[in-house]
């Protein structure tokens, strides 16, 4: 008996000879060895003829509704012609199936046909045949797990598959396995159920409509079933819906590492994830007699709520195409309490298509897409002050509105609560209120946009017509004194997204000075990312000269605070007496030059950090960095001497290699064995050359263009290690627009990551090239990750 269509091939056993055996008769054990071959042959093609049956009954039925024959003649008509055709009786059945379908499975079988290679297997069926067996024993399927093995067997297994799982997915985010093959039981059993919000493989088969082709495994590391047997192998997860509606996930396992798939490929298992979602539709749970199929409200119910909502609501229902593809959704029902953004009437609006009524839900908001992901899958979404020129473009600038979307049974609900301007304004008085201010103010960190009231403008004794001052200006209206006040402020604020407050004296255009007090406080959206600051000015110059007249009676321990005052402003002086001025730039042609210095948020305003700037004799810049280790006092001092060593030896003539050689001598045998890190350069402004060693210092960053990196990481020990050391130095070419930053590590060491990953950071933020170099130096101060409280200093020079 041949073997059917369907049938795997064989290996043929080679017959065994008895060595008593003569002229070549095969022994007795060879003849019964023979024969079990030959039945497991004709058992294999009975299950295959018997897999096949109901694709040739189907083609029969075809040909006797195309010829107008009975079915004798169709059987007859459906051998002879596949005889002819030189096919088998199975897949000649298939052509005709495919030829009167024009479905989604006829469409791909050219595709199946080119990845599946029967060349060593003359015995195989073709692969249309295997993409109907597969159909046909899915839709033949009593339940989910039965569909999995009809895919692993006639589909999957042809393409290297070694197993498949078919996920429900419910209403909460949750999965559940509603069927698998090729995963051992216990494998299967431990994966029953996955809660919401767990990320894994098949979860990721959510997030987009084209699915997930992973490579292997291994370049995820997200958990999944059976990910201990083949831990790099490739896995594929496609979302299982049909009409727009997201029912579970197809996952696929393969041994090895899968390579990128061609686009047929790609299609013909969309289609067979589209088979798993028509039962799941019927069968949730994976099972086919037990649960009932999925009971859908009706949307009269969902009517009947929205009536008794106190906020605008709209009843949606999705609006699919003749191919059954989602496209719109049509308002079925809005509410007596609607408000319509643009101002038509209900009626207008009620029984339209929404991209219809709505045509910018479509646009930058996403409105749409949310809504169709909310249908497809069910997760709810909310949103706080969206803006309603997301639905059209006639709506005021200033309104917003609350929403929020989500699912009942085949229906969507969604509700908006508009907020205009005079509530925005009587929300912000409030909040003025609350914090006990006299000027309030709001400032929107995604626009720029800055809102004053009129108190405000006043106390800055400004115009209501001039332009509100944003944060970031702030320390341009204060006192230069107050300025590491403000930008700790900002930092707290707008860095660590704490409340925080200031005190500074404001200069205001009359020439009075006032003494202010600032509140200010963050404001988060719900994935937790700013997107406001909102707060208040107060005058406090009454009060503050109250204290100041009082001081001269209070008692010792007013004293006390005096003279830690007086301290901390001794300190401050000392730090511009060993320091040069950071507001100072040198006069070079074609030259900026700014440099900072913040001091560690300790007691002390002084450390060992240092910089420095100057013209030499010989026309170059020297620019250079150094930071001395510790803190106080000595560290400074040390901190001192090296820096005005380092200038005294500069006069020489000598190379940046050769300066820091002679500074690790003065370091070593001068300063009490300090030890301390430093990068010096020396810039020539003819050539437009930069000369530059480093001692065990992070290298400068040069930012061109758009483009950030750190220069060479050359050989250099830090200084005061050991007596005698050479450093290695490089010349580079800097070009127009150029910016170059020297820094210590207190601008970006962190305790929870490495130095790489700071110094990334870093790189991410300069690429941004603000207008003036002074600028992007107060950006990188107030917007710094470090939280070492480590001195910070900072030379930036920019070409012309």
């Amino acid at each position: 008996m041949a073997p059917a269509a369907g049938a795997p091939p064989q290996p043929q056993a080679p017959a065994r000879h008895s060595p008593g055996a003569t002229g070549g008769a095969p022994s007795p054990v060879g003849r019964l060895a023979a024969t079990v071959e030959r039945l497991r042959r004709e058992v294999r093609a009975a299950q295959a003829e018997a897999e096949g049956r109901a694709l040739v009954e189907l083609a029969k039925g075809v040909l006797v509704e195309r010829l107008g024959c009975g079915p004798a003649e169709a059987a007859r008509q459906l051998t002879e012609l596949a005889e002819q055709a030189g096919m088998s009786p199975l897949e000649f059945a298939v052509e005709v199936i495919n030829q009167a379908a024009k479905d989604r499975v006829a469409e791909v079988t050219d595709a199946f046909i080119a990845t599946v290679s029967d060349t060593d297997t003359p015995a195989e069926v073709s692969a249309a045949v295997r993409l109907r067996a597969a159909e046909s024993g899915a839709l033949a399927a009593h339940d989910t797990q039965a569909v999995a093995d009809s895919l692993l067997q006639h589909a999957l297994g042809p393409l290297g598959a070694v197993a498949v799982a078919i996920w429900a997915a419910g209403a909460d985010g949750s999965l559940t396995l509603a069927g698998s093959a090729g995963f051992a039981a216990g494998e299967a059993g431990r994966w029953r159920y996955v809660p919401p919000d767990v990320a894994t493989v098949a979860r990721l088969g959510l997030a987009e409509r084209s699915g997930q082709w992973i490579g292997s495994l291994a370049q995820t590391g997200l958990p999944t079933v059976g990910r201990n047997t083949h831990p790099d192998g490739g896995r594929v997860a496609l979302p299982a819906g049909t009409g727009g509606r997201v029912h579970g996930v197809l996952e696929i396992a393969w041994p090895g590492p899968l390579e990128p798939q061609p686009p047929q490929v790609v299609r013909q298992v969309e289609a067979l994830a589209e088979l798993c979602a028509h039962t799941l539709q019927s069968y949730p749970s994976g099972q086919g007699a037990g649960p009932e199929p999925r009971v859908l409200p009706d949307a009269a119910e969902l009517m009947d709520l929205a009536d008794g909502l106190h906020d605008p609501a709209l009843v949606l229902v999705p609006h699919v195409d003749a191919a059954g593809q989602l496209v719109d959704f049509r308002i079925q029902h809005v509410n007596d309490r609607f408000l319509d953004p643009a101002g038509r009437p209900r009626a207008v609006v009620n029984g339209a298509l929404l991209l219809e009524a709505y045509p910018m839900a479509a646009g930058g908001s996403d409105l749409f897409q949310r809504i169709e992901r909310v249908h497809a899958t069910g997760e709810p979404f909310r949103a706080r002050r969206m803006s309603l020129t997301a639905l059209v473009d006639e709506v005021p600038l200033s309104a917003v509105a609350d929403l929020s979307i989500s699912r009942h049974g085949s229906c969507v609900l969604l509700i908006w609560r508009i907020e205009d301007e005079t509530a925005r304004l009587a929300s912000l008085l409030q909040h003025a209120q609350r914090l006990g201010r006299i000027g309030g103010f709001e400032e929107n960190v995604l626009t720029g946009e800055t809102t004053w009231n009129g108190q405000l403008f006043a106390l800055y004794g400004r115009a209501p017509s001039s332009a509100p001052v944003p944060l970031e200006e702030l320390a341009a209206h204060a006192h230069p004194d107050d300025a590491v006040g403000i930008g700790r402020f900002l930092r707290t604020l707008l860095h660590h997204r704490r409340p925080s407050s200031a005190a500074f004296r404001l200069q205001r255009p009359d020439g009075v000075t006032r003494h202010m007090r600032l509140v200010a406080e963050p404001v988060l959206d719900t994935d937790g990312r700013l997107v406001a600051v909102r707060g208040a000015y107060q005058d406090i110059s009454a009060q503050h000269w109250t204290e100041v007249a009082l001081a001269a009676t209070r008692d010792q321990l007013a004293q006390t605070e005096q003279h830690a005052s007086e301290r901390g402003r001794l300190a401050l002086q000392l730090q511009h007496a060993i320091m040069p001025p950071t507001r100072a730039p040198l006069e070079v042609p074609g030259l900026q030059v700014a440099v900072r210095y913040r001091p560690a948020e300790e007691e002390q305003l002084v450390g060992g950090d240092w910089y420095d700037a100057v013209v030499l004799p010989s026309r170059l810049v020297m620019l250079c960095v150094g930071d001395v280790a510790g803190h106080g006092i000595e560290a400074a001092t040390s901190m001192v001497v090296l820096r005005n060593a380092l200038r005294g030896l500069a006069v020489t003539g000598a190379g940046p290699g050769q300066l820091l050689s002679w500074l690790n001598m003065v370091a070593h045998h001068l300063t009490g064995a300090v030890t301390a890190t430093a990068v010096c350069g020396l810039y020539d402004p003819v050539g437009r050359t930069l000369r530059w060693a480093r001692a065990g210092h992070l290298p400068p960053v040069l930012v061109r263009g758009s483009d950030a990196a750190p220069l060479p990481l050359l050989k250099g020990l830090l200084l005061g290690a050991v007596p005698e050391t050479t450093y290695e130095e490089e010349e580079i070419q800097l070009a127009a627009d150029d910016t170059l930053l020297m820094y210590t590590d207190g601008l970006i060491e962190r305790r929870d990551r490495s130095v790489e990953e700071s110094l990334t950071q870093l790189l991410n933020q300069v690429s941004t090239v603000p207008p003036t170099l002074d600028q992007q130096l107060d950006r990188l101060l107030t917007y710094s990750r470090s939280d070492t409280d480590d001195d910070t200093c900072i030379v930036g020079i920019r070409l012309g």
